[in-house]
């Protein structure tokens, strides 16, 4: 079989160049995905840029995340079939028309999404659901600020926090997306800029604050630790504030936030009586039990369709990229193939 995929060697979006190869026939507990959507997410920048520690070295295909139909199976799979439509997640190498990938990877994809809708799930919705309750421990009235709120992992972060009866105080780059929290009924809307500390406290009236789902960094990580309620916890799950418009790392400002960055006090967490935690999902991808775990309790929540906020074809995927990057979308941001 013949696909074509995006490769580059990370360091700049421009690196990235659709080739055309022979795919091999899936092993024995391996699928070929025919790849109908592809989900952009922030690890796939940060791996293109070569800043992501689990970037493959050498030249390499991107993207965690993808829908499609089953073009062929492995002698040992038995959960899909040929022409069965799915969603799944890829340790990279999403960037492509097929895909090979462990069977225990795919999942079925509702009748009734979209491939865009597909794409746009799995890495948002396991992001959200992980970080506010295995590691947030989110319980019935907690209040909790989500970053990024009208973005993919924002707006699924709030809706699961409402189905669990949390209060959610979410924030914004710009003030053009407020609309699109009100209608994903946020409690609370902050757009973020020099006054966010007050803002904060505006929001919060009076109520302590027990989880920040933290995805921005800087001062306003350190802000919004600083607010957190005794016993309360920020959950780090990304970076944004590295992100630039250019095709390449700008290294200078990079090397000014790095050494800028925040420095929590392990001793004087106990004292404080909260914590700080961080992961990525890649540690959930090497985990699959974990994984199928977690989405059949996100699945008794009804938490309704992931937000496709903007598609573009395939052969404009570096054009995404650059959108995506921009801190300008909605919603996800996915490819179609």
């Amino acid at each position: 079989m013949q696909r074509k995929a995006y490769r580059l060697k990370a360091g700049n979006v421009r690196n990235l160049k659709i080739i055309t190869e022979s795919l091999p026939d899936p092993t024995a507990d391996e699928v070929t995905v025919e790849i109908k959507a592809i989900g952009l997410n922030f690890a796939d920048i940060f791996a293109i840029w070569g800043l992501y520690s689990a970037t493959p070295k050498g030249e390499f295909t991107p993207g965690l995340e993808y829908s499609g139909v089953i073009a062929k199976v492995g002698t040992n799979v038995t959960n899909v079939k040929p022409g069965d439509r799915v969603m799944g997640v890829t340790r990279f190498g999403g960037y492509c028309t097929h895909l090979n990938i462990g069977f225990q990877y795919v999942i079925p994809l509702p009748d009734d999404w979209s491939f865009e809708e597909g794409a746009a799930y799995l890495v948002q919705v396991l992001t959200a659901y992980y970080g506010l309750t295995n590691l947030g421990g989110l319980e019935k009235g907690h209040t909790v600020l989500i970053h990024s709120a009208a973005g993919g992992v924002g707006t699924l972060a709030n809706r699961i926090a409402k189905k669990m009866g949390a209060f959610t105080i979410g924030t914004v780059g710009s003030p053009a997306k407020l609309d699109l929290l009100k209608q994903e009924g946020m409690d609370r809307s902050i757009v973020r800029g020099d006054d966010f500390a007050k803002k904060l406290d505006e929001a919060l009236d009076g109520r302590e604050l027990n989880m920040v789902m933290e995805c921005i960094g800087g001062k306003i990580l350190k802000q919004g630790f600083a607010k957190l309620a005794p016993q309360g916890r920020s959950v780090v799950y990304g970076a944004a504030q590295y992100a630039s418009s250019g095709d390449r790392p700008n290294y200078l400002r990079l090397l000014w936030m790095f050494l800028r960055r925040p420095m929590i006090d392990a001793q004087q967490l106990a004292e404080d009586n909260k914590g700080i935690l961080g992961f990525n999902l890649i540690y959930l991808y090497e985990k699959a039990e974990l994984l199928h775990e977690l989405l059949e309790e996100i699945k008794a929540l009804e938490i309704g369709k992931p937000r496709v906020g903007h598609v573009f074809e395939f052969e404009k995927l570096p054009d995404a990229v650059r959108l995506f990057k921009s801190g300008k979308t909605t919603g996800k941001v996915v490819v179609v193939v």
